[in-house]
């Protein structure tokens, strides 16, 4: 199954406060936003972006050039639904991080929470990473958060890559420095807990 049809069936069964991800307010990820110091004049993409009120809560704090990337058509489709008239307010793009063409050095701020660790191919890994670089602007900065290295090992039927400390700097190599990497226990709607890690890199050439 392609992954926009198995991302456009999961919308299609669970509300999206009923997904394992959801979370009111991404917290840990507006602060790092904040710690990176872009501001709302930023052009900031959030790939996977799913049906999160991170949109919203940027859109809140007066961000003007945001992003939404994500490979299924229904959540995109929530999402603006979720927003309703600020939804203008947002490029929407519909797309896998690993093959879709994105401006050159436009974006000050890449934010992928729970995208990244879904890429158990090496050669995909590769691709995000090269999407990335091409992608950011040299001095901005990236946000992924992934499942800890004690983390689930599947996710919605998929099986899912762990990241310790340090992995995403080895994963994204040289052209990237890792500025901070924080962990944190993530409770699910059904109660269960859940390791995340995020990283905070920023593109240094």
């Amino acid at each position: 199954m392609e992954a926009s049809a198995h991302w456009d069936g999961v919308y299609t069964v669970k509300l999206p406060e009923q997904v394992s991800w959801y979370q009111p307010h991404l917290t840990q990820s507006l602060q790092l936003i904040e710690q990176a110091g872009v501001g709302p004049d930023g052009y900031v993409i959030d790939v996977g972006c799913g049906v999160s009120t991170l949109l919203g809560d940027l859109l809140e704090r007066g961000f003007r050039h945001v992003t939404a990337l994500d490979v299924s058509a229904e959540a995109l489709r929530l999402e603006q639904e979720r927003l309703g008239e600020r939804a203008g307010s947002v490029e929407w793009l519909q797309g896998d991080v690993t093959q879709v063409a994105l401006p050159v050095q436009r974006y000050d701020l890449w934010h992928d929470r729970a995208t990244f660790h879904f890429l158990t191919e090496a050669a995909d890994r590769q691709r995000y990473v090269e999407t990335a670089r091409r992608a950011v602007k040299v001095g901005g900065h990236v946000i992924i958060a992934t499942f800890d290295a004690d983390g689930p090992t599947r996710c919605s039927g998929l099986p899912t890559m762990r990241y310790g400390s340090d992995a995403a700097q080895d994963t994204f190599g040289d052209g990237f420095r890792l500025i901070d990497s924080v962990q944190e226990a993530h409770r699910t709607p059904t109660g269960a807990e859940q390791l995340f890690r995020y990283f905070h890199l920023q593109r240094s050439v």
